[in-house]
């Protein structure tokens, strides 16, 4: 018994008694280390936040990113900076085409005009920005119509509302509506409701 102990012993097999005072070693070594790095971790998160607020000074900035620009590794800095812009003129954006759109929960200004694709029903689907939107251009859309801009009337912070050259059948009536549905926004657009006529090449 007394050569199995010693065996035993040899193995690193512990006492009960010492191995109780090793598992307080090992509390108060943990708990040494844990005061030590929690200056670190706290450290490190006032680091991440200044890096997220110099990341946002982007936002407000008069420079646009266009598809056409340059690629510019920078512009991987921006992926946390909420989109206040979007210019989609001339874009093929349909109703279903609005789904990469609703997420964007600051956006203020907004151009969708000549979009060939876009009717009434994706105009019903801008109510989502009721509580951001302040510039709106829907000009020259071939497919908006009355219909469309009467759900305009959600967006409470609209500023701005370009309609010029939409095919309506009372331009003026329309135009009238909007200004009492809208009352606080400025509208834009043509009495005549047509298209302004193309510029010569220079």
């Amino acid at each position: 018994m007394a050569a199995l102990r010693a065996v035993g012993g040899c193995r690193g097999v512990p006492p009960p008694r010492q191995s109780r005072g090793v598992a307080e070693g090992l509390l108060q070594r943990l708990g040494r280390w844990i005061s030590e790095v929690e200056p670190v971790a706290t450290w490190g998160e006032r680091r991440r936040r200044n890096r997220l607020q110099r990341q946002n000074a982007f936002e407000g900035q008069e420079h646009w990113l266009r598809p056409e620009d340059e690629w510019q590794p920078q512009v991987l800095h921006l992926r946390d900076v909420p989109v206040v812009a979007l210019d989609l003129s001339g874009s093929p954006l349909t109703y279903n085409g609005l789904d990469n759109l609703v997420r964007l929960t600051r956006l203020q200004h907004l151009d969708l005009s000549g979009c060939p694709h876009l009717d009434d029903w994706a105009l019903g689907r801008l109510h989502v920005f009721g509580d951001t939107l302040r510039e709106l251009s829907v000009a020259r859309c071939p497919r908006v119509t009355e219909r469309g801009l009467a759900t305009l009337h959600h967006l409470r912070l609209l500023r701005r509302l370009d309609v010029a050259g939409l095919r309506v059948p009372s331009p003026g009536l329309v135009r009238i509506l909007l200004e009492e549905a809208l009352p606080h926004c400025h509208i834009l657009g043509d009495n005549e409701g047509t298209p302004p006529p193309p510029q010569p090449p220079p």
